[in-house]
């Protein structure tokens, strides 16, 4: 049986996930703002190179949490050094009035893209697909076609839109689009519209480490596109466990004021 701790999103203390007990050994490095991975510390990643498949590729599936809060808590700390985000006032005026009760990841509906919930992830490989399978709220999925098929011309607006992928030397390339515009990208509330396009570019560093970096485009809601950096642990030996958050959810309604970053 795989034991797990509790760890914590500071300043919402309704909200409560677990973590594996062997992955609480060392703090990440990193600055002291970011309270997530301080109140949660990290174990050292498990060493080695990135490995292979096969025919060479780089091979990205295993168990994957994340070491940061930049795309949970405020997508603004994962920018370059000196940026802000772009919004446009319309959007700045949307994100203001936003209250924590209504965070639609508070709520159990799924994170959207690039945001994720504090849980760990896994990422499945096959010929024709990948797939990133999440434990944290309604066990939701996406779909990465890596055939070759191009976007639909008029996606259905969904919470994760329609991805294809390829492969650029050792990285891996999504691109995104067709998504609905009712989730939030973190938990201070950034909006978006229906107009969003997503570029996530992912890179195994090691055998225990994953990078990811995100351009987003929504000229609905920024002003022009800009680009976000975030990080993932290895977690090699744990499994997802089953979590439906619809079961007994009794966060949202303790949640108060408006919509924060922890």
């Amino acid at each position: 049986m795989s034991m797990r701790l509790p760890f914590i999103v500071p300043a919402l203390s309704a909200m409560c996930v677990w973590a594996p007990s062997r992955a609480v050994s060392q703090a990440p490095v990193g600055g002291n703002f970011n309270s997530f991975a301080t109140v949660n510390p990290l174990a050292a990643p498990p060493e080695g190179p990135a490995p292979r498949l096969p025919d060479g590729r780089v091979d990205f599936s295993g168990l994957w949490r994340p070491a940061d809060d930049f795309l949970m808590a405020d997508i603004s700390r994962g920018l370059p050094k000196g940026q802000t985000i772009p919004l446009k006032p319309s959007a700045a005026k949307i994100k203001q009035a936003r209250l924590s009760k209504d965070d639609p990841e508070a709520n159990c509906l799924p994170a959207g893209v690039p945001r994720l919930a504090p849980f760990p992830w896994r990422i499945v490989e096959t010929p024709t697909h990948i797939f990133f399978l999440f434990e944290g709220n309604i066990h939701s999925y996406r779909q990465i076609f890596m055939d070759g098929r191009p976007h639909p011309a008029d996606p259905d607006p969904t919470w994760y839109g329609h991805s294809t992928g390829r492969r650029e030397g050792d990285i891996l390339v999504i691109d995104t689009v067709g998504f609905n515009d009712k989730f939030w990208f973190d938990f201070v509330g950034h909006p978006h519209t229906e107009q969003l396009h997503t570029i996530e570019r992912y890179t195994r560093n090691s055998l225990g480490t994953l990078s990811e970096v995100v351009t987003i485009d929504d000229p609905g809601a920024y002003t022009r596109p800009f680009t976000v950096t975030s990080s993932h642990r290895l977690l090699p030996n744990d499994e997802l466990l089953e979590y439906v958050c619809q079961e007994n959810e009794k966060d949202a309604k303790h949640l108060t004021g408006s919509a924060r970053s922890p």
